[in-house]
């Protein structure tokens, strides 16, 4: 709960200034393993230490330097401009929602279109992975990658499957899911060149995962930076259970 405590409340290293940020918050999906606990709710909007998960997500951004923002939504996306209007009046943000489903990729390229900076930063509204945000963007701009992976070393896991890379951090591989005693995990945030995604001209509706980062990983144009930070993701009732613990004394 303190570890909790100390990583959002921190004073995090802002970002340079010249290398400014949009955020595309993923929060449109339908979160099928969480609905026996939140019913009716988005997943970011589910309850947790008495509030919506996405305050916690917008806030530890705000930390961080970032201050402009795209939701990208779809399922009860009402739900979510109801509370961004209510909550948020001055916070610079655009809404992309998806009338119809489009996949990971297809809201990521969604909301890209709106974007209007060099790099977009993507993540999840239902996760918080608490990177070093500069770190990332310097390793980024270093390697003029075309998407760089904040990578969360785990052990004992089954959940997820795990990413590989070489010494220069160059992605080599995404493995399947599987039990493994340890290795890197992809923890759902991503510096993405908007330009060099936008250009692959992808179908409507796609996978980011399977037909981007697993198809174009041997382009040898994806790095990933190891993160040995707080991670959580409420996606299934478990850890919605921890995370009302582990935020239960956060107050702002």
């Amino acid at each position: 709960m303190q570890e909790t405590n100390n990583i959002l409340e921190s004073d995090l290293l802002s970002i340079d200034k010249e290398n400014v940020l949009q955020a595309i918050i993923l929060a449109g999906g339908l979160g099928t393993r969480l609905q026996s606990v939140v019913t009716d709710l988005p997943k970011c909007l589910a309850p947790v230490a008495g509030k919506p998960f996405l305050h916690y997500v917008i806030q530890y951004l705000q930390k961080q330097g970032v201050n402009k923002f795209i939701f990208s939504l779809g399922y009860l996306s009402d739900a979510i401009e109801s509370f961004l209007s209510e909550n948020y009046p001055l916070l610079n943000y655009q809404l992309s929602i998806e009338t119809t489903p489009l996949g990971t990729g297809g809201a990521i390229q969604l909301a890209c279109k709106k974007a209007d900076t060099e790099n977009v930063l993507v993540l999840n509204g239902d996760t918080i992975f608490a990177v070093d945000i500069n770190a990332l963007l310097q390793l980024h701009s270093n390697k003029h990658a075309a998407c760089t992976l904040a990578l969360k070393p785990m052990k004992n896991f089954e959940r997820y499957g795990v990413v590989t890379m070489d010494e220069n951090n160059c992605i080599q591989s995404f493995e399947e899911k599987k039990f493994y005693s340890d290795g890197l995990i992809n923890g759902g945030v991503y510096l993405l060149n908007k330009e060099k995604f936008l250009s692959n001209n992808f179908a409507e509706k796609f996978s980011f995962e399977k037909d981007y980062l697993e198809k174009m990983v041997t382009d040898k144009k994806f790095v990933g930076l190891h993160q040995d930070a707080y991670f959580i993701d409420i996606g299934i009732p478990e850890d919605f259970e921890r995370a009302q613990v582990e935020f239960g004394d956060f107050l702002i």
